[in-house]
């Protein structure tokens, strides 16, 4: 009997530790376990509990899920994902996290999209920048906000990593003004045969390699080809240097595909060995300039312009004053001109001016512009004539001819040297010196309607631009002045100018 009631309690024991785990799992699968009041049944007291498990599990043991659900949509903008990293390891995965990444998202400062490779070259010229050429880099880094932005896009534009950008400032140092040894312009350094097989135009009038906008594009199709040739950022960065016939022999000469391996021979110069080091620790420095002790720096603010279309031959004071800004203003601007006035070989010249000022540009440009636009004529030097000869026969003045040829008036001149020549307006209808000479033109006469205006000379200013912007001739400036001799001016002399309708 004792026996009996031995296993009866037995059998009541084990049957209610099991009890708990039953109740439990139904729980688990109730879909609202709040609806029903239930007491927990266990086999510890809750003393005993506590000793058993000191420390509290966490409510927030594990991540928030990804998606917030929220009266069934996921979030309020739509996330594309653009990558999911995850731990290879064969070790417990719980702190794994999915981060979802707009594609969007614009890349942060100090990222690259190009192959960054931090060895003792590339240390080198750290240091280099830091030290033996702070200054310059220094000057490099204010310049680069003007222009950086811009070109940035460009290169986007044309699929290319915008990174590049960096081999414009060891290249010039976003100078449009540099000029190398070997003949080398612009701020991507292009010398004349490659920036003309890439579209940039040089000649007497522009010299586009000086063109920061039309430079870039041109060093953005250049350096695709070079990459579409070499597969590899560094080997085409080089062949931008050297060339990329000189990259490719190199390649086959020593068979690497590895810049690096190919910096090791004497075939490179030490200037494109150091080429691709100097661009990588530039990129560096310039994603984080505080880092690498460049503070203070006064940077540049951004370049913005409006384009607008203007006749050929105007006079760039002109433009200036409709844009209402200085000369010198206007040739930062457009610093691929090279001459004191817009090119006389095309039909309409396309020129910047400050942003936001095209529509007052036109306003003040119709009530500026002169009523024609100057001429030139192609002289080809005869043997034994002189720069004087040749502008008494065009009835010019000699300082325009030496102006547009840049010539001196000491300069000895070759037969069959190309001259060009500015012509009076009442010149423009003959063909030729002989036509001039063998019936003279009719004088013009102003009429009673013609006012007067008194005009301050400027800087730069010759009677022959004078007359060539208010639409007289010389002989007019110099009767009304009582001017004879060589005809100088001064700059803030004033002139008498009869402006109005003639009669011939």
């Amino acid at each position: 009997m004792i026996v009996r009631l031995l296993c009866l309690g037995m059998l009541l024991i084990l049957s209610s530790s099991c009890l708990p785990g039953i109740y439990s799992l139904s729980s688990k699968n109730n879909l609202n376990p709040s609806s029903e009041k239930t007491t927990n049944l266990s086999l510890f007291t809750q003393e005993e509990l506590e000793k058993l498990f000191p420390d509290p599990i966490p409510s927030n043991s594990y991540p928030n899920p990804p998606f917030v659900f929220e009266e069934d949509r996921i979030l309020e903008t739509p996330l594309v994902v653009r990558s999911i990293s995850y731990p290879i390891s064969d070790e417990s995965s719980d702190d794994f996290q999915l981060e979802l990444v707009p594609a969007d998202l614009p890349r942060k400062k100090n990222e690259f999209d190009i192959p960054i490779v931090i060895n003792e070259k590339v240390e080198y010229f750290i240091r280099y920048f830091q030290t033996t050429i702070r200054n310059n880099f220094a000057s490099w880094l204010a310049r680069s906000e003007k222009y950086i932005l811009f070109m940035r896009e460009l290169l986007r534009e044309n699929g290319l990593p915008e990174d590049l950008v960096y081999l414009a400032m060891i290249e010039s140092g976003f100078n449009p003004y540099a000029y190398s040894r070997s003949k080398a312009m612009g701020p991507w350094q292009f010398i004349y045969p490659t920036g003309k097989k890439y579209g940039l135009k040089v000649n007497w009038w522009v010299d586009e390699r000086r063109d920061p906008e039309k430079s870039t594009i041109a060093a953005a199709r250049y350096l695709k080809d070079l990459y579409d040739m070499f597969e590899c950022w560094y080997l085409a960065a080089a062949g931008y240097n050297a060339g990329e016939n000189k990259i490719a022999n190199g390649m086959k000469r020593y068979r690497t595909e590895d810049f690096w391996e190919l910096t090791k021979y004497r075939y490179l110069k030490q200037e494109t060995k150091h080429y691709v080091p100097q661009m990588i620790a530039a990129a560096l420095i310039a994603k984080d300039p505080e880092k690498y002790g460049f503070t203070h720096i006064e940077y540049q603010e951004p370049l913005r312009y409006d384009k607008v279309l203007v006749p050929p031959a105007i006079d760039l004071r002109i433009i200036a004053k409709a844009s209402e800004i200085s000369l010198d203003e206007l040739k930062e601007l457009n610093p691929e001109l090279r001459r004191w006035c817009t090119p006389p070989d095309v039909s309409a010249y396309e020129i910047k001016i400050p942003f936001g000022k095209a529509d007052r540009f036109q306003k003040n440009f119709e009530s500026l512009r002169p009523e024609g636009t100057t001429s030139f004529r192609t002289h080809i030097v005869k043997k034994g004539e002189t720069l004087t000869q040749i502008a008494k026969n065009y009835r010019v003045e000699l300082e325009p001819i030496l102006e547009i040829n840049r010539l001196g008036k000491a300069s000895r001149l070759s037969a069959g040297t190309h001259l060009l020549i500015p012509l009076p307006r009442e010149d423009r209808t003959k063909q030729s010196v002989s036509d001039s000479s063998s019936k003279p033109s009719p004088k013009k006469v102003r009429t009673s309607e013609a006012r007067e205006i008194i005009y301050t000379i400027k800087k730069g200013d010759s009677l022959w631009s004078i007359a060539n912007q208010f639409n007289v001739s010389v002989e007019e400036i110099k009767s009304w002045n009582n001017l004879n001799g060589d005809n100088r001016i001064y700059p803030s002399d004033q002139l008498k100018l009869m402006i109005g309708k003639t009669n011939s």
